[in-house]
């Protein structure tokens, strides 16, 4: 017996059966997109870092400006990063081939337990969300390697292979930028690395259909990353939005770029004066879109507070209350999915 689509349990399976959102997707009038709102600029919405001679000639040109945008900004694109363009084009692919698998296949690796260190799921925290997301995803840990690759999916054939190089490439790059971001603060270049104890870096494969009424609905509601840095790879259609000034701004896609952001993590170690920015993800009519942001974090026993030299001038209960944060940090993690 064919199953009505509402009965799917993955987005993906459902959304091409209907002609409108579904209720449980339908945000309150009130916390709905302004897709007519959103700023859109041909180019340089957010900095656009050049990485070539990070270690050469152009070390503290690329440091100073990597400072600023996690100042100003909180969001930076690179180029010239490092990752070999066949990464990036695997990985897109196998994403894509992932998700146009067939239903049962796919199906192999569902689970609604954020707990899980590998699963597919749909939308963001199904346990416990009022209102649905207009999206499924993936989520996989990625460090070490040898830990979580026999968990992953063995269908596409290549997707171990492809997805273990491309973790393995960015987080070459998580490195250096922490590396540079570690610089720009005034601290050892290897600070940062060294604070974060047992380093964690975990990823999400986002899909998002097409969707009938876009303004209805969103891929991902306004939120910060509760991590430290995240670098996100995205397909070429534009979804990502970042709110500045009070204004949700476009975020247009560069082929062969990465889009970098400073978490909740990252501002409380460098005393706010980087800024973990609000960003969201919309959806449209016409295409699917799939994102894949890699998610770097501390290790869960490391406790995270203002860079010494950077904390002069926190007053006590400020430090507490940071504190607080950071060690809520596992529990949200868990709980909550760290926003993938």
């Amino acid at each position: 017996v064919m199953s009505t689509p509402i009965n799917k349990l993955l987005l993906s399976d459902l959304a091409s059966g209907v002609n409108h959102v579904p209720s449980k997707y339908i945000r309150p009038v009130s916390d709905r997109p302004n897709l007519v709102d959103v700023v859109h600029v041909a180019e340089g919405s957010i900095p656009l870092i050049d990485l070539q001679g990070l270690h050469g000639p152009n070390h503290s040109d690329i440091i100073t400006q990597i400072g600023l945008a996690c100042q100003q900004d909180g969001f930076f694109q690179v180029k010239n990063h490092g990752v070999p363009e066949t990464n990036i084009s695997n990985m897109l692919r196998i994403a894509r081939e992932f998700f146009r698998l067939p239903e049962s296949e796919r199906l192999k690796n569902y689970s609604d337990d954020p707990s899980k260190t590998t699963r597919l799921s749909t939308s963001f925290n199904i346990r416990t969300e009022k209102v649905a997301n207009w999206r499924d995803f993936l989520r996989l840990h990625c460090h070490p390697l040898q830990d979580f690759v026999h968990e992953w999916p063995i269908n596409p054939p290549s997707f171990r292979t492809d997805v273990a190089e491309y973790c393995t490439s960015t987080r070459r790059l998580a490195l250096r930028l922490l590396e540079a971001i570690s610089e720009s603060l005034g601290l050892d270049s290897n600070y940062i690395d060294k604070q974060l104890g047992k380093h964690g870096q975990h990823m999400a494969i986002n899909y998002y259909p097409p969707c009938p009424e876009p303004e209805l609905t969103y891929g991902l509601p306004g939120h910060t990353d509760v991590n430290l840095i995240t670098i996100l790879l995205q397909d070429d259609v534009p979804g990502l939005q970042v709110l500045r000034d009070g204004k949700w701004i476009s975020v247009n896609p560069i082929p062969n770029t990465f889009i970098v952001n400073v978490g909740d993590q990252m501002q409380v170690l460098s005393n706010d004066r980087y800024k973990s920015v609000l960003h969201r993800a919309v959806v449209n009519s016409d295409k699917e879109r799939i994102s894949i942001p890699t998610f770097y974090c501390p290790s869960p026993d490391a406790v995270i507070g203002p860079a010494s030299g950077l904390d002069m001038g926190i007053r006590e209960r400020e430090r507490e209350r940071r504190m607080d944060m950071v060690l809520d940090f596992e529990k949200e993690e868990r709980n909550m999915n760290c926003w993938v």
